[in-house]
């Protein structure tokens, strides 16, 4: 079992940076894949971006390559999404999710734990 608890979101106006943490439960943390989804009112939630257990691979959705950064720090159980240069489309509840295995990171199907979510808002 993974129980992941998210952090960090808030209020930012356009071009500001935020950064989202996700802090994690369980044994199998440091062996899990973890990504990083987002839902904006009204719209499916999507795909941002996902780091493997070994950080040695990371996946970005087109939006926010360039500007987000994904990492973990196993030894802390904790993984971060470094949010810079955002944009009001980046307003969005943020999920945190983890998956065990490889493969099918775009896919928030794949991921079998959740966090609850934290908003973030961004001003125009």
């Amino acid at each position: 079992q993974v129980q992941l608890v998210e952090s960090g979101g808030g209020l930012v106006q356009a071009g500001g940076s935020l950064r989202l943490s996700c802090a994690a439960s369980g044994r199998t943390f440091s062996s899990a894949a973890m990504g990083w989804f987002r839902q904006a009112p009204g719209k499916e939630r999507e795909f941002v971006a996902a780091i493997n257990w070994s950080s040695k691979s990371t996946y970005y959705a087109d939006s926010v390559k360039g500007r987000f950064i994904i990492y973990r720090d196993n030894a802390a159980n904790t993984v971060y999404l470094q949010m810079n240069s955002l944009k009001f489309e980046d307003t969005a509840v943020y999920y945190c999710a983890a998956r065990l295995g490889s493969g099918g990171y775009y896919n928030r199907h794949e991921y079998r734990y959740w966090g609850q979510g934290t908003q973030v808002t961004v001003s125009s």
